[in-house]
């Protein structure tokens, strides 16, 4: 029979969401599986897994919004916009305030466009943009219209804040942080993000590696069948079968 549905994984640091993937196929010894939504080999949190005929709803697990927890650094601005990043700009942020953080990010809450950074899987003539990135190339990207539907300031310990967003799916929270960064006038970069939801998947249902190495019967119940999610995705839409 095989195992069909979609796990929700709970991503350690690290490694790509692909390597996720693989690793997940070997211990359930599935030979079809995918990702749902990318998160980088930094990022940790809810990576969602479809498996055998799980693959047919990917397009119905980007239904609804993401949320992330993650920290903005000010003061910092990388090639990457992130922590793995060349630092390309330095500023002074002892005359940033609390207040004048929750003013910029209040610009960027509602319907926003976003230019994809070089740094991700965007391909341009073919090739993806973090391979031309490497190069030292820069080819000029499309912007996209993505949806930010709250931005809520977590705690301040400047250059650091922590952060919770939510948002439609293609959104780059790396951006969103160097945007913010530029609006304030010294720049940032994120470094650290946790996606805490996807859709109808939180992290507290979200499995580790080390809870799926536990034993194979408990690997085959963390499977969410296909039956279930749809149910869960029926119930978002206020939908009845």
């Amino acid at each position: 029979m095989g195992i069909h549905g979609v796990l929700n994984l709970n991503k350690p640091p690290k490694i790509t969401s692909r390597q996720a993937v693989d690793c997940v196929k070997r211990l359930l010894d599935v030979k079809k599986a995918g990702h749902g939504g990318t998160l980088d080999p930094d990022a940790t949190g809810v990576l969602l897994i479809c498996l055998g005929d799980g693959t047919k709803l990917f397009e119905a697990l980007q239904v609804g919004t993401k949320e992330y927890e993650g920290t903005l650094t000010l003061g910092i601005a990388t090639d990457s916009l992130d922590a793995n990043g060349q630092i390309i700009k330095t500023a002074d942020t002892s005359q940033i305030t609390p207040d004048q953080i929750r003013s910029v990010c209040q610009k960027f809450v509602g319907e926003i466009e976003q230019i994809p950074p070089m740094f991700s899987a965007v391909k341009h003539k073919g090739k993806p943009l973090y391979k031309l990135a490497r190069r030292g190339f820069e080819v000029k990207r499309r912007p996209r219209r993505i949806f930010i539907e709250s931005i809520e300031l977590l705690s301040f310990n400047i250059p650091e804040v922590h952060f919770r967003v939510v948002c439609s799916k293609g959104t780059y929270i790396r951006v969103l942080a160097a945007d913010i960064g530029t609006a304030l006038g010294c720049g940032a970069h994120l470094s650290a993000l946790t996606r805490t939801r996807s859709g109808v998947f939180k992290i507290e249902g979200a499995h580790t590696f080390d809870s799926l190495e536990r034993t194979p019967e408990f690997a085959y119940q963390a499977v969410t069948p296909i039956d279930a999610v749809d149910d869960m995705l029926n119930r978002q839409l206020g939908l009845t079968r």
